[in-house]
């Protein structure tokens, strides 16, 4: 495993495409790694547990995060964290089951979720070592919105994400985490357009539903996120 994740860096490192960032090859420093909301409440055995999410994969993104805080990159880390009666809990929809579509009163379609990543629950606490993260940035407190980005949420509202981003000078990320269709992309498409070149390690995301997992990663790839092939496929 450890001589996977060293080849797949050699190749971030320089054999990653310029196209971004004009000729030149970053360095080290305008890198920097964000795991998507890897906690109890979506992988095995949570509230909104996501497809193979399970032991073996939660032990390789620990891996792979405590390698690239190893070889010296800054690790951040998005949270999903919401009061009990936010507005994308079916239980506060009376009459409604989990994953129906409603349409709020200001027009907004909404997709209904079980209970998930509470902040008064256990299930809203990060699965990789905190000691690994220089910062770990929450999201979707608003009981309003909904927010899949670690950026922004479904109103505009920014977090702090990017401002901590450019104090550190990074322009690059390595992305990977919880979930591919939902979670990642919003956050993946939001750091395209705010001008960061992108890498998805694919063997480290997971998503909802096969055909929305790979939809979005084709989105991705069309919008200009570089996916490295899944690590073990290295081997």
């Amino acid at each position: 495993m450890a001589k996977l994740f060293v080849i797949s860096f050699f190749l971030l490192m320089t054999v990653f495409p310029s196209w971004a960032h004009g000729n030149d090859q970053p360095s080290k420093a305008q890198w920097a790694v964000l795991v998507i909301d890897v906690q109890p409440c979506f992988v095995e055995g949570g509230s909104l547990a996501v497809a193979d999410a399970n032991a073996a994969y939660v032990r390789d993104v620990q891996w792979a995060t405590r390698w690239f805080r190893y070889m010296g990159l800054k690790v951040l880390g998005s949270r999903d964290y919401h009061p009990s009666d936010h507005i994308s809990f079916y239980t506060n929809h009376p009459g409604t089951q989990p994953f129906d579509v409603i349409e709020l009163p200001d027009g907004r379609m909404q997709v209904l979720w079980p209970p998930h990543c509470v902040q008064t629950a256990g299930d809203s606490r990060e699965l990789v070592d905190n000691n690994l993260f220089y910062e770990l940035v929450k999201k979707g407190q608003d009981r309003n919105y909904d927010s899949y980005s670690a950026f922004r949420d479904d109103g505009g509202a920014n977090t702090e994400l990017d401002g901590i981003l450019t104090a550190l000078g990074v322009t690059h990320l390595i992305v990977y985490g919880i979930a591919t269709d939902y979670c990642v992309k919003a956050t993946v498409m939001d750091a395209l357009d705010l001008g960061y070149s992108v890498v998805v390690i694919e063997d480290l995301i997971r998503g909802v539903a096969p055909d929305t997992s790979a939809q979005a990663i084709a989105d991705m790839k069309a919008r200009g996120a570089w996916f490295l092939p899944a690590v073990r496929a290295l081997k």
